[in-house]
């Protein structure tokens, strides 16, 4: 198993629109395509709080290459993508790192 931890810093007031996006928009594509989520948090005290943290859980780099491109070419993904930043972009940046757990990891 690997765990991708993905982090989205939003442009300033535009959580709310991130949000909203993954509610209505971007899991039913995650579910299309078979990718697993593993939780979503937002920061309460840190460098920032624009920011979207999540976990997504993949059994190897190559379903992820798979699964992550087929979500990334999909027409009606991109067209609604681009629809809720039509009047600004959402996303500033994006940060992801892929884990392994340890031996001891209770998740493995």
């Amino acid at each position: 198993m690997i765990v991708e931890m993905r982090v989205y810093h939003c442009a300033p007031g535009r959580l709310p629109a991130l949000n909203e996006r993954f509610t209505n928009i971007t899991l039913d594509f995650f579910k299309k395509y078979g990718i697993e989520q593993i939780g979503f948090w937002t920061t309460l005290v840190g460098s920032s709080n624009h920011a979207l943290t999540y976990l997504l859980k993949w059994e190897s780099l190559a379903e992820r290459e798979q699964k992550w491109n087929a979500f990334q070419a999909d027409p009606e993904w991109i067209r609604q993508r681009n629809a809720t930043e039509a009047e600004k972009p959402i996303v500033e940046r994006v940060e992801n790192q892929f884990l392994a757990p340890t031996a001891y990891s209770a998740m493995r």
